[in-house]
């Protein structure tokens, strides 16, 4: 269609959505859908991964499989058959395909077990050098992108026969309550990597990206004032960054607090303005901080009950002018980071 020039200029080519931004122009319905849409991307490939699991297609449940903090992960299981010559650990995803070398030890009893312990790096990981080092030579680090990864186990017997099979997982239900979740995100990307059983008991791995988060990382009190420091994970990057706003919200009527953020690259810093927070109105109140359009909190984490974990008590600070707050500064049971504030200069007075 031709472009009518008494309307103006022909628009531009829209800019691509950034699904990684947080301040982008999607609309809440639109991250919903895009929520939904990964969710059934998810069960199709967790479906695909389970066809082919016949009589013969799988191994009996491993002695041992586990992924710890979304990084290592352990294998063991019987050897299959005996004299084999050579065992591989394949992970496997569409045409993409990671060969570990499974070692022989011997199992209690006194049989041949297959052995492995493999590094799984997250894809979005800026890793670099020896991180990026083969585990064995001609052997590439497992590198995994979002979606689900096929585990088999290919063997090649003394007759020179070579089979491959998926390794069956056995539903063992939900896990006991404890003071940990069974599965811990990546403490640098967010991603989580756990093992999950697919159609038919075939065990996976799945890899799940995480939406950009503002994560707290500590937070320093002093005489005289709180100093918080966190990072924007899966989030953007550069000069982004540097035009996020940061505030401080009261949470029983939204009144907002300007904070100033100190940047340097995708960590950020910033005081708690206790002077504005205590000072807006008379009595004790909690207060949240957005960075940008972020909750602050402490979600990387595979601790259950954070209050508990993380106690922390009240802290007294003298403001310039002599006032006194007593703040609060901790982690809700939701992992967001809050703090309760109350002026009070007039008690000590």
């Amino acid at each position: 269609m031709r472009h009518d020039p008494a309307r103006g200029p022909a628009p531009g080519p829209r800019p691509p959505l950034d699904p990684r931004g947080p301040l982008g122009p999607l609309t809440p319905h639109a991250r919903r859908l895009a929520a939904l849409t990964r969710t059934a991307r998810f069960r199709l490939e967790r479906a695909t991964a389970g066809r082919g699991t016949g009589p013969d297609a799988l191994l009996p449940p491993p002695a041992h499989l586990s992924l710890r903090d979304s990084r290592t992960l352990n294998v063991a299981l019987a050897a299959p058959e005996p004299g084999l010559r050579a065992a591989e650990l394949l992970i496997s995803r569409g045409h993409r395909r990671f060969r570990v070398p499974l070692a022989v030890e011997r199992d209690t009893d006194g049989g041949p077990l297959l052995t492995a312990t493999v590094t799984l790096r997250d894809a979005l990981d800026e890793v670099t050098g020896a991180a990026r080092a083969p585990l064995f030579q001609g052997t590439p680090t497992p590198l995994l992108t979002e979606g689900v990864w096929r585990l088999a186990v290919a063997t090649s017997g003394a007759d020179g026969r070579v089979r491959r099979r998926g390794l069956a997982l056995a539903d063992v239900g939900a896990p006991p309550p404890g003071p940990t979740a069974p599965h811990a995100p990546n403490p640098r990307t967010g991603t989580l990597i756990r093992v999950v059983r697919c159609r038919g008991g075939r065990a996976a791995v799945q890899v799940t990206r995480s939406r950009p988060r503002a994560e707290l990382v500590r937070f320093v009190p002093r005489g005289d004032g709180i100093t918080v420091y966190g990072r924007v994970v899966a989030g953007p990057r550069g000069q982004a960054l540097t035009r996020w706003a940061a505030r401080a919200v009261r949470r029983r009527d939204g009144l907002v607090a300007p904070v100033e953020l100190a940047w340097d690259g995708d960590r950020f810093s910033f005081a708690l303005p206790l002077g504005a927070m205590a000072g807006a109105d008379p009595g004790q109140w909690v207060w949240d901080f957005r960075i940008g359009d972020l909750g602050l909190g402490r979600r990387l984490t595979d601790v259950r009950d954070l209050p508990s974990a993380f106690p922390t008590p009240f802290r007294l600070v003298a403001l310039p002018g002599g006032r006194l707050v007593r703040a609060h500064p901790h982690l809700t049971a939701s992992g967001a980071f809050a703090v309760t504030c109350l002026e009070i200069t007039k008690e000590t007075s």
